[in-house]
């Protein structure tokens, strides 16, 4: 498989440093990336004596990177029945046996079942890929690829576009002179070739646009906004390699200005570097490494530069994009991040994603590009650029049947953009009232089966971004403590090419005040003509906001009030009252608010004056007028909040 030939190429300097690991013969060949001799050591010593449980994953590890994936499985599925420790890596290894034995079908099945990958976005990522190749919609682009006439016999991958011409690195030992001083063993070595008007690379040479050194020089990325040229080397002085204190020899990202002057930018000598990638919109340098907190083999991270001059530590991009396997081959072109990746839910072993880049340049969900580019093999290294005659042209890399070598480097011509065919909305929880944005706010999304698609928690300053396959129909539900629900469907039109999609969700609290020690709902008084109980205009105002703020908040149980002033009989202001209370229950009801939110109605005549002016006191109208008053009481509001 491609990762594991060239990971073994980039790495023939550390083999020695392993030895403190080796303890049998199995190791040792393990430890040499010779897994088939590996495997036959590790099964002749489970008979002798009892096997580590690391020895047992090296053996399941050693059959899976053999393609013996029944085998594989076999090994995983007895230490993971043994309870014994397996790592997201592994059990990404496990699920791939799996799936390469019995189908992805059955893997599937084993994953609902099981809680080793903690990390939600990866179940919820592999779910989103499997809808879409149920669907057929992981892309809708044809490729015309096509494997290059210069590949060698040799390993030929990591193309990157140079001008006119394409950058690759190359093991064909024909063009590379390097040589270990006591060894037939050879080094990677960058190539260079014309690119023609068919996509075709021509004259291929050994690229003379970067210091010669002795070791591997590997991974090429041309940054045409800088004029400079990163690619990855061994750590070397004076044309010797150098070692970390427990003996072991890295790889270190360089950069080339175009007058030739060399840099080291990234440089451990515990921790090789991998495939860097400079975007210059971000001003990020992105590249594939494996620190402590990688989230299982080699991660994607990036570092923050000022024109290429490294500004921060080492970021890691999230578990959005990396996952239990390895990802590799950064690249972003018009807002997309291609890389690759051999988690358990692709094709083979490693497929080229897609994610596409917020505003902020975090990734949304990646996605695979599908059959075309990718095959069962391994996929990796995608390139693409605009073409004024023909759309786009890019390439990539593959071990595919059919190839010239271990590893070939495709182009492919194309008339239109890679497009995903998928559902984007984002924006922020707000309250549409203060314009504040709500944090927190736990969103569901339903499909036309209302079955739940994705459920997520808006970040504190509001931000929500939701992705998942193309639905003709979906219904967002928004809800928050004290907040009213929001409920929106979205057709197709509705979705199509739109930016940003606010929530607006109500405070309680906006629409509610204190009143008589009880909870009302925030109107302005409106009272009743004297004697009459007939709505007027300005009082059907009022119960049209009555009517708004019930269906924000559909929860509520309502007690309509009705309250008289003293003059008049007692008897005539109770009837009267009850009848203004039942009035505005049917105006309620017959504009849409539900029956069962008014629990009751209630004319309370004169017995709850609010002053002195009882029977028997004279007062001026205007406090008689305080006492004539309507009131919807929300009688739940404790229970609720």
């Amino acid at each position: 498989m491609k990762f594991k030939f060239c990971f073994l190429l980039l790495n023939l300097t550390v083999i020695a440093t392993l030895a403190q690991d080796i303890k049998s013969a199995g190791d040792r060949f393990f430890f040499q990336y010779n897994y088939e001799q590996a495997a036959r050591e590790y099964e002749k010593e489970k008979t002798e004596t009892k096997l580590t449980n690391q020895q047992f994953l090296n053996l399941a590890e050693s059959y899976f990177n053999t393609a013996n994936y029944k085998k594989a499985w076999d090994v995983y599925k007895m230490i993971y029945e043994s309870e014994s420790s397996i790592t997201p890596y592994h059990f990404n290894k496990m699920l791939r046996s799996l799936s390469r034995n019995s189908g992805i079908e059955e893997m599937n099945k084993f994953l609902m079942n099981d809680s080793i990958l903690e990390e939600s976005s990866w179940i919820e990522n592999a779910k989103f890929n499997y809808d879409m190749s149920v669907k057929k919609e992981t892309s809708i682009v044809n490729y015309n690829v096509f494997n290059l006439s210069e590949n060698s016999s040799e390993a030929d991958f990591s193309p990157t576009f140079y001008k006119d011409k394409l950058l690759f690195t190359s093991a064909r030992n024909e063009t590379i002179k390097k040589r270990k001083k006591n060894s037939d063993n050879s080094y990677l070595n960058i190539l260079v070739g014309k690119i023609d008007d068919t996509g075709e690379v021509l004259n291929v040479n050994s690229f003379s646009g970067i210091p010669k050194g002795n070791f591997h020089e590997a991974t090429p990325h041309y940054s045409a906004e800088l004029d400079k040229i990163f690619y990855v080397l061994s750590n070397e002085v004076d044309g010797e390699l150098i070692f970390d204190s427990s003996g072991k020899n890295a790889l270190a990202i360089g950069r080339v200005n175009s007058d030739n002057k060399f840099n080291f930018i990234l440089k451990d000598l515990s921790t090789s570097f991998y495939y860097p990638f400079y975007d210059a919109k971000s001003q990020r340098l992105y590249f594939a490494a494996n620190f402590s907190d990688s989230y299982g083999g080699t991660d994607i991270y990036y570092v923050s530069t000022n024109q290429g001059q490294i500004m921060s530590a080492p970021i890691n991009l999230g578990p959005q994009v990396n996952t239990p396997g390895n990802e590799i081959s950064p690249y972003i072109f018009e807002d997309g991040l291609y890389f690759s990746s051999d988690v358990f839910y692709g094709y083979g072993g490693m497929d080229i994603y897609k994610s596409n880049l917020n505003d902020d340049r975090t990734p949304g969900v990646p996605i695979n590009l599908g059959e075309g580019i990718n095959s069962k093999a391994d996929d990796f290294g995608f390139i693409v650029r605009n073409d004024n005659k023909s759309g786009l042209e890019g390439y990539f890399s593959s071990n595919r049947e059919g190839g010239k070598g271990k590893d070939d480097i495709y182009g492919f011509k194309v008339a239109e953009k890679p497009k995903l065919n998928t559902i984007v909305l984002q924006g922020k929880t707000v309250n549409p009232k203060t314009g504040i944005v709500i944090g927190n706010v736990a969103i569901k999304v339903m499909g036309e089966d209302n079955r739940i698609l994705k459920e997520l928690v808006s970040a504190e300053n509001g931000l929500y971004r939701i992705e998942l396959p193309w639905q003709e129909k979906i219904t967002v539900i928004a809800t928050k403590k004290k907040h009213s629900t929001y409920k929106q469907f979205f057709l197709e039109d509705k979705v199509k090419g739109k930016k940003q999609t606010n929530i607006f969700l109500d405070y309680v609290d906006d629409f509610i005040e204190d009143k008589e020690g009880k909870k009302v709902l925030k109107l302005n008084k409106f009272i009743f003509r004297t004697k009459s109980y007939v709505l007027t205009p300005e009082i059907k105002t009022e119960l049209d906001k009555a009517i708004v703020i019930i269906k924000k908040f559909p929860e509520f149980n309502l007690q309509i009030e009705s309250h008289t002033d003293s003059k008049g009989g007692a008897s005539h202001n109770f009837k009267v009252s009850q009848r203004r209370a039942d009035a505005i229950k049917e105006y309620l009801i017959t504009n849409g608010v539900p029956s069962k939110n008014i629990l009751y109605t209630i004319g309370y005549g004169e017995d709850h004056i609010l002053n002195k002016c009882v029977n028997g006191v004279y007062c001026i109208d205007y406090f008689h007028a305080e006492n004539r008053r309507c009131l919807l009481v929300v009688l739940n509001y404790n229970e609720l909040y």
